[in-house]
């Protein structure tokens, strides 16, 4: 790590977004967004999140802001010390670099410093030569018991072993972090559609078996849509997904866990009247729909596309609601029409009338791991674990079979 990049990271915090902060710095944004991506391996912390259009701080990064600004300050105040202006660039001065100074000021040899590092000392002794040139300043002075340090170097010494200091405090976070990471499995799942839904029965179900199987082994779960899923697998920041799609995707090894019928839910005025013609039916209410990042959106589309024709696609109205529940309500209180897994209406008070929509159209729950990683033998492991909830499943509530038009 170096000087230049925490004090670029400092500027993106302080700004809240890259463009700004490369405004600031007088930088190129892909110069700004590249630092950051050095400090957040270096210190095995997201600094950012994406959420829609807006990029927001991590609560990592929120709790390690202040360390981050002390260090800019201090760094403000090395430079200071060795005489630059303020406005000047900030030297690509690494931190293992002011170390080594550090070390072979207190030693007051660079030979024994050199041995203490396993160095040659040529080596070290062209890494002061480096910072001197940086500085623009001399650092030691050579004597016959060895080197003196300026009266530069000693105002120096104790503001480079606070940012080292302060370097060590997040790197140490990050570290603790990492070990308490390596301990926990991460599992992402898609976002579950109520209390009585098959991924809420089924992801307790895994919650209660594996803290009573591996009590030594934390398991964290966390539900998005099945495209931040992939995305999550990728970057590892999840060990296995559950998504609501039948396939598996070509780098990615599982199994298939369950599969539930689709029923079209609405007012049952409406399906009693209309249900034997369905293009007049979707025609006529509004139909509710998930994100169009959900494996469940897309079987809905799969069965309007079959189901209606160009022209009767045209006077459809859709409404993209990303909450299950408040579809669920829309269609028992607002008349609207739903595509929904028949398991999330059986419990519901006063559920709504629904159409079976038949074989063709279910929502498919898929356990995946990354191809080529050791999860596969513990994503078998909660596969069983999740299966174990079917026993105690109850029966689902009658509901009519398709009608020939919805094939």
């Amino acid at each position: 790590m170096d000087l230049a990049t925490i004090v670029i990271v400092d500027a993106v915090l302080r700004e809240g977004g890259i463009r700004a902060a490369a405004a600031v710095c007088g930088r190129a944004p892909s110069s700004v967004s590249a630092a950051v991506k050095r400090f957040e391996q270096a210190v095995s912390m997201p600094l950012f999140r994406r959420e829609e259009t807006v990029v927001v701080l991590t609560l990592e990064a929120r709790a390690r802001t202040s360390d981050i600004h002390e260090a800019t300050a201090t760094i403000a105040a090395i430079l200071e010390a060795a005489g630059k202006e303020p406005a000047a660039p900030v030297p690509p001065i690494g931190l293992v670099a002011l170390d080594r100074f550090v070390r072979t000021a207190r030693s007051g040899s660079i030979r024994a410093t050199a041995k203490a590092l396993a160095l040659g000392q040529p080596q070290l002794t062209r890494q002061i030569a480096d910072l001197e040139r940086h500085l623009s300043i001399r650092l030691f002075e050579r004597s016959h018991g060895g080197i003196l340090c300026t009266a530069t170097a000693e105002r120096i010494i104790p503001l480079a072993e606070t940012l080292l200091d302060i370097w060590a405090r997040l790197t140490h976070a990050s570290a603790d972090r990492f070990r308490r990471d390596v301990a926990t499995w991460r599992l992402g799942a898609v976002m579950p559609l109520g209390p009585e839904s098959e991924i809420a029965r089924m992801l307790a179900s895994l919650t209660a078996n594996w803290h009573r199987t591996r009590p030594r082994q934390p398991l964290f779960i966390s539900s998005t849509t099945a495209d931040d899923l992939l995305a999550g697998l990728r970057s590892r920041r999840f060990d296995a997904a559950l998504l609501d799609v039948a396939e598996i995707p070509s780098d990615c090894d599982g199994r298939l866990v369950s599969q539930t019928p689709l029923v079209l839910a609405g007012p049952a005025a409406a399906l009693s009247e209309l249900g034997a013609d369905l293009p007049r039916l979707l025609a006529t209410c509004p139909i509710a729909v998930p994100s169009v990042r959900s494996g469940l959106r897309r079987e809905a589309a799969r069965f309007l596309d079959d189901t209606l024709s160009e022209a009767e696609r045209r006077r459809i109205t859709l409404v993209e609601v990303d909450s299950i529940p408040v579809i669920i309500n829309l269609v028992r209180q607002h008349g609207y029409l739903s595509v929904l897994p028949q398991s999330s209406l059986a419990r519901v008070h006063l559920p709504p009338a629904m159409i079976r929509l038949g074989p063709a159209y279910r929502q498919s729950l898929t356990l995946v791991w990354p191809r080529g990683t050791q999860a596969g033998e513990i994503g078998e492991l909660m596969v069983s674990m999740m299966k174990m909830s079917a026993e105690t499943r109850p029966a689902s509530e009658s509901v009519p079979d398709h009608l020939p038009t919805s094939a």
